[in-house]
């Protein structure tokens, strides 16, 4: 059976143009198949209900369908150099298999609001998965911040030590911001949980087609009602998730840049299981958080895909252009990368193991200034004359921290909110995401 395109009209494109052309669509349209089988199950109900299709060609492709559907979820299906795409490929398939009924399949949409609605199915069902991931990752930091709560640590500002902290604090802060990451995913959700099928190729076609049964048959939740709106979600729809990625990205950069920092010796702050370290070929005396580095290095890798796809869609005109096709593969290898970043990440932090004797080290006297400001306050004495008063001593170096101050700090410092905290988790966690 002869290969066709899905635009054939009977001439031939040059060779070298097809091969740019078609780019890296077929390896990272395999991502994309079993979205485009649901897509076309739906639309071919559709495509019964207004009378286009009989029952009995309905029912031969919607068996065609549920056959290469098999094929993609046992892994033996793939898109040969001889395909465009896993559009072309699919209905290739399925001719193959029913015959003429499958040349009917295209009728009332494009490949324009195929490929759309393969990506909101996409993006929604990651969305899904990269959440529960995250949810796994706050429920460790949580019980990290519980754990460590009574060892204190100093908390740095300009990377000078500057008032007492805790581990307690630490794990719980990277926490509590995954909450912030969680509210821009939920938003990305919403952008993902809309029907783009039925507006063709932007301009919406002539056939009386059902755009409510299609939205009710693929689960979403609203339908892109204008057909020009629909087109021009592409690219906003990538920028949404992406920007979602690159906020927990930045989170855990910054997470994984303290444990690389609190690993030097200079610090000593936590330290890995030799198991969780490498070595050097010429140092032998070295134990590297390699990990830590190429997790910080990932993590900055996907902060750059909002600005990646923003350089390739921004001021282009209305309507469909082939530019998108670029942001495609970039965009879902971020979103595995992502994924398998933020599960190392769980794994690689829950052998950290912390130093419960840092503050014991009088290097760190001076961060007990602000207590011992405090206290003076309390008996009577105004703040500016407090303030000159303990730091004349901690100039002089006759500032000696008492140990009752430390143990005041040390309480308030355990008190993590973390009741507090997963709450909130919990409350934008529970927002109507499902799949």
């Amino acid at each position: 059976m002869k290969v066709m395109k899905l635009w054939d009209k009977g001439f031939v494109t040059d060779k070298t143009i097809e091969e740019f052309t078609a780019g890296t669509d077929r390896s990272t349209d395999l991502k994309l198949a079993k979205y485009d089988v649901q897509g076309s199950i739906a639309h071919a109900k559709m495509l019964h209900k207004i009378g286009i299709l009989s029952p009995v060609e309905l029912k031969d492709i919607l068996k065609g369908l549920e056959e290469i559907g098999e094929t993609i979820a046992n892994g033996s299906f793939v898109i040969e150099e001889t395909f465009e795409d896993v559009h072309s490929k699919i209905e290739f398939e399925l001719l193959r298999k029913i015959g003429e009924a499958a040349k009917k399949i295209h009728t009332a949409r494009s490949r324009n609001d195929q490929v759309l609605v393969d990506l909101h199915l996409y993006a929604r069902e990651e969305i899904v998965n990269i959440r529960e991931i995250i949810k796994t990752l706050f429920e460790t930091l949580m019980a990290l911040s519980e754990k460590h709560k009574d060892v204190l640590m100093p908390g740095y500002t300009h990377l000078q030590a500057a008032m007492p902290s805790s581990f307690g604090l630490w794990f719980g802060a990277f926490a509590e911001t995954l909450i912030d990451d969680l509210i821009l995913f939920n938003a990305a959700y919403d952008i993902s949980n809309q029907n783009p099928l039925g507006s063709a190729a932007g301009y919406g076609t002539s056939f009386p087609v059902d755009r409510d049964m299609t939205t009710e048959l693929l689960g979403f939740e609203y339908m892109k009602y204008n057909v020009i709106a629909a087109q021009m979600g592409r690219g906003r729809l990538e920028k949404s998730l992406a920007f979602a990625m690159a906020s927990v990205a930045s989170t855990l950069s910054k997470m994984a840049m303290d444990i690389c920092l609190f690993m030097s010796q200079n610090f000593s702050f936590v330290s890995l299981p030799k198991a969780f370290t490498t070595g050097s070929s010429i140092m032998p005396h070295k134990q590297n958080p390699d990990v830590f580095e190429l997790l910080r290095a990932n993590f900055n890798k996907i902060q750059s895909l909002p600005m990646e796809i923003a350089m390739v869609t921004t001021n282009l005109p209305g309507g469909y252009n082939r530019d998108y096709q670029a942001t495609k593969d970039s965009f879902m290898h971020m979103v595995d990368l992502l994924k398998e970043n933020l599960s190392v990440f769980n794994f690689a932090v829950q052998h950290l193991e912390t130093n419960k004797n840092i503050m014991d080290n009088s290097t760190y006297d001076p961060v007990f200034s602000v207590e011992s400001v405090n206290k003076l306050v309390m008996q009577g004495v105004s703040f500016r004359d407090a303030y000159r008063k303990i730091g004349e001593q901690v100039l002089n170096g006759s500032f000696i921290p008492e140990k009752d101050i430390k143990h005041t700090h040390k309480g308030s410092l355990g008190n993590l909110c973390t009741g507090e905290i997963r709450k909130k988790f919990d409350a934008v966690y529970d927002k109507q995401v499902k799949c």
